[in-house]
């Protein structure tokens, strides 16, 4: 029996739903329209921190793979029936993207 990498993407792309709709609007509440907005100093401090930095990890990488994931199947919904191909090409940049990512908070001290 073959067994299917089908569970793992989904998880990731519902991963990123949830937290894209339970996080993304007070990010964008909090960094753009706040009396209280993260300036650069507070976001340094927030990507200098361990925690920090998994949760910026976190929301990079699972906002890529959810939107992605996305795209894809939006592609085929409208009809366009596209190969596994460009199907690892989606699922490829949504991970070159948290690797870039993680690789540039890890950088910062």
């Amino acid at each position: 029996m073959k067994r299917s990498n089908k569970p793992i993407f989904w998880s990731l792309f519902g991963a990123g739903g949830m937290l894209s709709a339970l996080v993304g609007p007070a990010l964008i509440y909090k960094t753009g329209f706040s009396s209280q907005a993260l300036g650069y100093e507070r976001a340094l401090l927030l990507a200098q921190n361990g925690f920090g930095k998994l949760a910026i990890l976190a929301v990079i990488g699972l906002f890529l793979f959810h939107g992605c994931h996305r795209l894809y199947h939006s592609l085929h919904d409208f009809g366009i029936h596209v190969g596994p191909g460009l199907k690892a090409a989606f699922h490829g940049f949504a991970a070159a993207g948290t690797l870039a990512a993680a690789v540039l908070l890890a950088h910062i001290s």
